[in-house]
């Protein structure tokens, strides 16, 4: 269950920062709103989830899966541009994330 609320934390959170950039800082009352309600969602699943996954182990599969996740969502619809190197990076977070689930003794196998 706990990587279940993960996985809703996450969703729930790159929909909420991609409705931040459509928000215009706050000027657009129906994204703004989406993002505030994404956003708690996402936390309250993240609570859930760290009442038994490890917190760095929670943050680091949140954030790697997030930036991946929040960097395709703005290529395939914000016009964003991803060079070599900016997904070259993106691997490399999501390698470390997966070594750390794999390999690291601090997460329950």
């Amino acid at each position: 269950m706990p990587y279940l609320y993960l996985a809703i934390a996450i969703v729930a959170e790159v929909v909420a920062t991609s409705l931040l950039k459509l928000s215009h800082g706050f000027t657009r009352p129906l994204p703004t709103l989406g993002m505030a309600l994404g956003y708690l969602v996402a936390f309250y699943f993240l609570s859930l989830t760290l009442r038994t996954v490890p917190t760095g182990i929670a943050y680091a599969i949140w954030s790697g899966v997030g930036v991946v996740l929040i960097a395709t969502i703005a290529w395939l619809f914000q016009g964003q541009k991803l060079d070599l190197a900016a997904m070259i990076g993106m691997a490399m977070i999501v390698g470390g994330v997966v070594v750390m689930n794999l390999f690291s003794s601090s997460v329950a196998h």
